[in-house]
């Protein structure tokens, strides 16, 4: 019986140790892996989890469950303009360690970038603000309000309109924009003119290779926009 005790003792130290050493080396990990995302993207800050235990089994066969990469304070390239994502989230699984463990490849990856409308605003025309659409968001579609400002050489003279405007992505790498109706478009030319300023593309430079815009959706703050893709390289 003493035997037995002392038997069960020495496991649970040695399970405990285990414990630990696999806490911290995950630990290590996740800022190496937080450094090296935060340094490809170049990101602000950075974080990364390390998800499914024991870690140290995973890293021997250099197989990784999941891990989860939040980005913060990310600028993209959109058609010669920057645009600032406030957060990436990113979701991996089923991640190939490189055999230098320097990198890792995931075999499939989601997750949603944060936009603010001030970002928007930024990267539309001078002039055009975008902020939230409010109700009009209510028919299931990504809804925001566009204001800008317009030279009407017919009515010498300079407008300002607002309009509600449907946000989609196109193409696996493009934002879209479009007015659902123009104000004073009775007048001949003014649609045209008003559409050339708060109609836009923009489509987004630098994604990660393999990965594809899916969708969008517009909050109060902001918008959020899906993504998605296969054998996604973490650090790249």
């Amino acid at each position: 019986m003493r035997a037995l005790r002392i038997t069960l003792i020495v496991l649970l130290v040695l399970g405990g140790l285990f414990v630990g050493v696999d806490r911290l080396a995950v630990n290590y990990a996740e800022g190496e892996l937080a450094d090296r995302a935060r340094a490809a993207r170049g990101a602000e800050s950075a974080e990364a989890s390390v998800n499914g235990f024991p870690f140290l089994t995973q890293l021997a066969s250099k197989e990784l469950e999941s891990v989860d990469i939040t980005l913060s304070g990310v600028t993209a390239s959109s058609d010669g303009r920057t645009l600032q994502v406030d957060e990436f989230d990113v979701r991996a699984r089923d991640i190939q360690l490189a055999d230098d463990f320097r990198g890792g490849v995931a075999a499939e990856a989601t997750g949603t970038a944060y936009i603010t409308y001030d970002a928007l605003s930024a990267a539309a025309d001078e002039g055009v603000t975008i902020s939230h659409g409010g109700d009009a968001a209510a028919d299931g579609q990504a809804k925001v309000e566009v204001t800008g400002r317009v030279r009407v050489p017919l009515l010498d003279r300079t407008i300002e309109e607002s309009t509600v405007s449907t946000l989609t992505v196109e193409n696996g790498d493009t934002i879209r924009l479009h007015a659902d109706e123009v104000p004073g478009s009775s007048i001949p030319g003014v649609e045209e003119l008003i559409r050339e300023r708060i109609d836009y593309t923009r489509r987004i430079d630098g994604l990660p290779a393999g990965v594809e815009l899916t969708g969008v959706e517009a909050t109060e703050d902001g918008v959020q926009v899906e993504f998605a893709g296969e054998r996604i390289d973490l650090a790249g």
